[in-house]
């Protein structure tokens, strides 16, 4: 006979969980998918220990998997969409306008700003902060601007385009767990991100107005738009593919379709204008685009995408689906959740308990991946209890979970911001006015019930869910 799990005994996952994400992660750096698996086998020991097979609990993982699949088919066309349009000159020629940009006068704004645009074109946050950010805050010291506003500028605009683009793996990851769709869920998140942002600007903005006017000049800045120029060849034309995506996306046609005509579009405009080969093109589908343009900056920038650059995403995500079918199967999962039920009667009060488990799972891991994973694995039943979308949850999990992690200076994100630009985490903490700013919007949201979208379809992969 199978025994029932007592609360107690259902805690012991997840302490086991928290202490080899915090120590192992969190200290040792070993990758989180190892320490799942370790949590997910000590998860099904103690299933065994409560009368369970080994039947059972692999029902339990495969049927976890089998509702994440469409999110991770998603993930790999977004590799094939990144490394097309990177070799068609989409991305390139969006990042080469957006430099453009640059206002002598509103240097916080235009930080901020470029580096928005820059981050939706490449779906990188870190990628935009290695490269445009180090170039930024080079012209910050030249012009005497004080490089806690300038760093927190960057890490606010790096972190709204990432969070906003369809190719970031963070953005994939997040609907993933919750039940959610790629799409459904960044149109959720800009109904508390956008004013987020704004608000960011307009502070940066009456900030930026007493460090001067003085004119904007970089060798930097200068150098990684000539060497774009000089490598790809800029059109009209090589917009296209981007209309193909937010076509389907606005007409709530099957995602992955577009992205595949999308990246084939792209690919044809790659041969016509920047006269690559089809192995070329083939290259940058599976394991990303190469630059090689001589220029360091330019290179890191642009050299990403491709089906490969998605496998420790999906990874992470096979782990902790593995780790939550066993128990959701093993009914470790149901006796905690009955517990943390009885704090969430409310709507207000469901979304408080999202809001701090995230926080909480950040501060003690530090990823952004499993400050989005784990409360989603706790909470997606208690949502749909309530009757509430799916992307409530992804948005959430999102904005308050890995948005927040580059705020903590013992995070992998803190640290390599920190030692990217020379600006300590605490330094630039108060003036990345989105990374935190969206975090009351969410609370606002729970209290008052704006936005907050019923659920209308038992299937939420499905877009327009």
């Amino acid at each position: 006979m199978k025994k029932q799990p007592s609360f107690g005994v259902a805690l012991i996952p997840l302490i086991s969980m928290g202490l080899l994400l915090g120590i192992g992660y969190g200290v040792y750096k070993i990758r989180p998918q190892v320490l799942l698996i370790t949590a997910a086998f000590i998860t099904g020991c103690l299933g065994f220990i409560l009368r369970f097979t080994w039947k059972d609990m692999e029902k339990g993982i495969v049927d976890g998997i089998h509702k994440a699949m469409p999110a991770i088919l998603i993930m790999l066309c977004v590799g094939v969409l990144i490394g097309a349009w990177i070799a068609s000159g989409t991305i390139p020629m969006v990042i080469y306008y957006g430099l453009k940009l640059i206002s002598p006068k509103y240097f916080l704004v235009t930080a901020c700003f470029v580096c928005s645009l820059t981050s939706i074109a490449t779906g990188t946050s870190w990628g935009t902060i290695g490269t445009l950010g180090v170039a930024f805050i080079g012209i910050a010291m030249g012009l005497g601007i004080p490089l806690g506003p300038a760093a927190g500028a960057i890490v606010a605009g790096s972190y709204f385009g990432d969070k906003m683009s369809p190719f970031s793996d963070v953005t994939n990851l997040a609907p993933v767990a919750a039940g959610s769709n790629l799409f459904d869920h960044i149109k959720h998140m800009m109904w508390s991100a956008t004013p987020a942002w704004i608000l960011g600007l307009l502070i940066y903005f009456f900030v930026g107005l007493g460090y001067g006017s003085s004119k904007v000049e970089s060798e930097s800045m200068t150098l990684i738009t000539e060497t774009l120029k000089t490598n790809f060849n800029f059109n009209i034309l090589l917009l296209f593919p981007m209309v193909i995506v937010f076509y389907f996306a606005a007409t709530k046609k099957p995602t992955i379709p577009g992205m595949l005509f999308s990246s084939f579009i792209a690919g044809i405009l790659a041969i016509i204008f920047q006269k690559a080969s089809i192995p070329e093109i083939a290259t940058a589908i599976n394991t990303g685009y190469e630059s090689s343009t001589g220029v360091a900056q330019v290179d890191q920038l642009i050299s990403r995408g491709g089906m490969m650059s998605m496998m420790e995403t999906q990874l992470v995500a096979f782990t902790a689906f593995s780790f939550g079918g066993i128990m959701q199967a093993t009914g470790l999962l149901s006796v905690i959740l009955e517990k943390v039920m009885k704090f969430t009667r409310k709507v207000s009060s469901l979304v408080l308990t999202s809001i701090s488990l995230s926080i909480i799972t950040a501060l003690v891991t530090g990823s952004s991946y499993l400050s989005m994973i784990i409360p989603e694995e706790l909470l997606a039943p208690a949502y749909s209890k309530k009757g509430l979308a799916a992307k409530n949850l992804s948005r959430i999990a999102e904005e308050s979970g890995a948005i927040m992690v580059p705020l903590i200076p013992w995070s992998m994100a803190g640290v390599y911001i920190t030692g990217t630009i020379g600006v300590s985490t605490f330094s630039y903490l108060p003036w990345a006015i989105m990374n935190y700013a969206s975090v009351f919007v969410l609370i606002v949201f729970g209290f008052t019930g704006f936005t907050m979208a019923p659920k209308i379809r038992e299937d939420e992969t499905q877009i327009g869910s």
